[in-house]
């Protein structure tokens, strides 16, 4: 009976029935402990099994996907695309971020004693991330140019945070296996393209228990989000409503005006079909947190729902889970100015235009995974001469909306995937396809 239900409304179900739960737990105050003990193990396998496949999967697409371009002019053409599209859809995301929070200024209204409890509450927690935005602040501007070239490619492929690094390295191989005799290309193609399609399948398996994952991360989440005090996470998000509602503005505004209008404007797909195809690798997304976890369904949404070419989705999708960050760059514009008003700081156009000129390059590289945007958020901070003990004035509902922008930076990477492929010619006349998202395989 449940494998009739399509993949997306089971997901909905697993985060529906982990809130409702999670919220019984935290207040009836049964056996909490065996909902962080037993429950969120399964989510935590889940999400480990997602990324298991990470590295892989980036590592097999970019290589097959940049070696199919054919020649080295195509490379540069769709690179130059992609890259200039990521950054504008970024820049959008941090001004629109901005324009929300200077006319609503909600830090303004925040209590303080709220204010006041929280920096002591985080405080162990503000010390760590500052203490990594300190040391990225000391290090050379061309340290993340240096970075992205790997000392070792193998230990490099054992660090999900290292992706931009196989990222590199992946891009290098597909370049060399088209200057080589393609005699000799043809059999590494060969392979990394099965190895492709092999990960592909393995993704099918893991989205079967993706239901039971997101119930016991939901579940696990909201228990431990009220800690030993039931009333603290509804007292707190209560507090932080206003910031709450206005991150999610800024990030329902990239869902569904700004992506729509960069679809209308260079592609012939209706947002409306587009929305339908790519929801199972948003749910993901949003239950998870992650924008590389999510990556293989993205990639197999995109292709087999969309009918974006394999050899733009393989190059596009995977660039775009590690520089592509739209979501994430406006919470932090947002959150950025909040915590300067609720300092009783004024920020000046040149300091708010540095938070668009640092929310940008630092999204470039960030690992793709939860809670990355904090550290990208205190670099922003110091940028703009804001004390980065602030960062604890948004930390409680920083997890919940961790989710909402995720769900943006996989939509953005989507969008631009799409675009990228109809200006290349490799939409089929801009239809989507129908299938269901459960049992949909590609037999390419």
């Amino acid at each position: 009976m449940l494998k009739k239900i399509p993949l997306h409304t089971q997901i909905i179900i697993g985060l529906v029935l982990g809130l409702v739960f999670g919220l019984i737990v935290i207040k009836t105050q049964i056996s909490p402990d065996f909902t962080v003990d037993f429950i969120k193990p399964i989510g935590t396998i889940f999400i480990n099994a997602l990324k298991m496949i990470a590295v892989p999967l980036v590592l097999a697409s970019l290589i097959v996907g940049v070696s199919n371009l054919g020649d080295i002019t195509k490379l540069g053409r769709i690179g130059g695309k992609t890259i200039g599209a990521y950054m504008m859809t970024t820049v959008i995301a941090v001004t629109v971020g901005l324009l929300l929070v200077n006319i609503f200024a909600p830090g303004k209204s925040l209590p303080p004693e709220t204010r006041e409890n929280l920096m002591t509450l985080y405080d162990d927690v503000v010390g760590d991330k500052t203490n990594q935005a300190a040391e990225l602040a000391e290090q050379s501007p061309l340290k993340p140019l240096v970075d992205i070239v790997p000392q070792n490619v193998f230990l490099a492929t054992t660090d999900n945070g290292s992706m931009l690094q196989v990222v590199f390295f992946a891009i290098l191989v597909g370049i060399a296996l088209l200057e080589i005799p393609k005699s000799k290309a043809s059999p590494v193609i060969a392979f990394f393209d099965g190895l492709n399609d092999v990960i592909i399948k393995i993704v099918g398996y893991i989205m079967l228990i993706a239901p039971y994952g997101v119930f016991a991360l939901m579940a696990s989440l909201i228990v431990e989000i009220a800690g030993d005090n039931p009333d603290s996470a509804i007292e707190l998000l209560f507090a932080l409503l206003k910031y709450s509602l206005l991150v999610v503005a800024g990030l329902l505004l990239m869902v569904f005006l700004v992506y729509p209008t960069i679809l209308k404007v260079f592609t012939k797909v209706k947002y409306k079909d587009f929305f339908k195809a790519l929801r199972p690798a948003q749910l993901l997304a949003f239950s998870t947190s992650s924008s590389s976890a999510t990556l293989p369904v993205t990639m197999r949404q995109v292709e087999e729902e969309i009918g974006v070419s394999e050899e733009v989705s393989s190059f596009v999708l995977p660039l775009g889970a590690t520089i592509n960050m739209d979501g994430t760059s406006l919470y932090q514009g947002v959150a950025a100015v909040f915590i300067a008003q609720a300092l009783g700081l004024d920020l000046t156009l040149t300091q708010q235009l540095m938070i668009v000129l640092t929310a940008t390059l630092a999204s470039i590289g960030t690992a793709g995974v939860p809670g990355a945007g904090l550290i990208m958020l205190l670099i922003v901070l110091e940028s703009i001469g804001v004390p980065s003990a602030g960062l604890a004035l948004i930390l409680a509902p920083d997890r919940i909306l961790d989710m909402f922008r995720t769900v943006v930076n996989v939509t953005g990477d989507a969008t631009v995937c799409t675009v990228v492929a109809s200006t290349e010619g490799e939409l089929p006349d801009g239809l989507i396809r129908e299938a269901n998202p459960l049992t949909s395989t590609s037999d390419s």
